[in-house]
């Protein structure tokens, strides 16, 4: 169960081991190649915006894809904190029903846009982590006739814990309230299909297990609701034709497009596309199966070594970052990257976060060369 001929796409693998992709994947020939052709036309034509305009289609395409949505549900922003942003100030949280209900395992940019809310109106309220897990029975006792919006991450940038977003949706759902994911961690690493889910908004970057760069984050809002909504924040991209050029009247486009704001990041287009083709030929359904696979052999391992694992055990209850807790996670990181090995350090973990190119011999050496350096450092 291995995906070998894959990693001769990502350069750095022949020097280093890259076990990051919760923060920053590998970048593939693929990736760098589109950032080429972007660079390149822009030196020979100096601007082309019909092909900008056409990739950064094809990005809204790809994207799609990869969740089962419709283009015309998928905006393009530079964020996610944009995105979700974007998203409140289309909701109205003037009336009885205005509690935004979030947890405390969300990264924190989230928890910041909907507590800017409260300006208008907003009753922002936090779940309690236990054990660095949110239960299901949480969303229950939380959620009730007065939430406007539920906002959750199915799986948590600090140790990898994975909720089931399916069954949250049905529990918020049943008391009124719209869903709202923040992906980031999720995309391209374990399957998504927002129709099956029945999530209402979700949105992503491209520089986590979508391989691609920071700059660029897709939103999706379920058809049914783009024409209900109107965002506050807005742009020219986000009118009926942009190429109009009036800035006096204030029409919406139809479909998410108008949840578009000012021009799109062209280049981070051209490098998102390039990383979604990759994931959504190779299929994110045996992507999520072998990575897996790498989590059990992760938490095994990190057993073995007799290193504090401050993930679930449970690989049902876990996606592909593996935590190791480490008193000084930050400068640990740094003294891997010395040996070759990248990892990304959070508050008092250091997570080990494989994509498809890694291998188990890339978890036990990193695992090793911790267990080692907490020894002599």
């Amino acid at each position: 169960m291995t995906f070998p001929k894959h990693r001769e796409y990502f350069p750095i693998l022949k020097e280093h081991i890259q076990l990051s992709s919760c923060s920053q994947s590998a970048i593939s020939i693929q990736v760098k190649a589109a950032i080429e052709e972007y660079v390149t036309g822009w030196q020979t034509e100096g601007m082309n915006w019909d092909k900008w305009m056409e990739r950064v289609a094809l990005a809204k395409d790809s994207f799609a894809k990869l969740i089962n949505a419709s283009p015309d549900e998928i905006a393009i922003l530079s964020s996610v904190s944009d995105a979700t942003s974007t998203v409140a100030t289309a909701l109205d949280f003037s009336t009885e029903r205005n509690k935004v209900v979030t947890t405390e395992l969300d990264f924190p940019s989230i928890g910041h846009v909907w507590l800017a809310q409260r300006k208008r109106g907003a009753k922002v309220s936090f779940i309690s982590a236990v054990d660095h897990e949110i239960p299901l029975e949480a969303y229950e006792q939380n959620v009730d006739q007065q939430t406007l919006v539920t906002s959750i991450a199915p799986v948590s940038f600090y140790n990898g814990f994975k909720q089931d977003v399916k069954k949250i949706a049905s529990i918020v759902h049943s008391r009124g309230s719209y869903l709202f994911v923040d992906a980031y961690q999720a995309a391209g690493s374990i399957q998504i299909d927002v129709k099956d889910m029945d999530i209402d908004f979700l949105s992503t970057g491209s520089q986590k297990f979508m391989l691609g760069t920071p700059g660029i984050a897709f939103l999706y809002v379920r058809k049914e609701l783009t024409e209900q909504l109107q965002p506050i924040t807005t742009g020219w991209f986000g009118r009926i034709n942009p190429f109009a050029f009036d800035g006096q009247t204030l029409d919406f486009a139809e479909g998410a497009r108008r949840f578009d704001t000012g021009t799109p990041p062209m280049i981070n287009a051209y490098v998102a596309h390039a990383g979604l083709v990759m994931l959504n030929d190779l299929g994110v359904d045996k992507i999520e199966s072998y990575l897996e696979h790498l989590s059990s052999v992760a938490i095994e391992y990190a057993q073995e070594k007799e290193l504090r694992v401050a993930s679930p055990l449970d690989l049902s209850k876990k996606a592909a970052n593996t935590a190791i807790h480490i008193e000084n996670a930050s400068h640990m990181e740094l003294l891997l990257r010395a040996e070759g090995v990248i990892v990304s350090a959070r508050n008092d973990v250091i997570r080990i976060a494989p994509h498809f190119y890694n291998t188990e011999a890339d978890i036990r050496t990193a695992l090793d060369k911790i267990a080692h350096l907490l020894v002599t450092r």
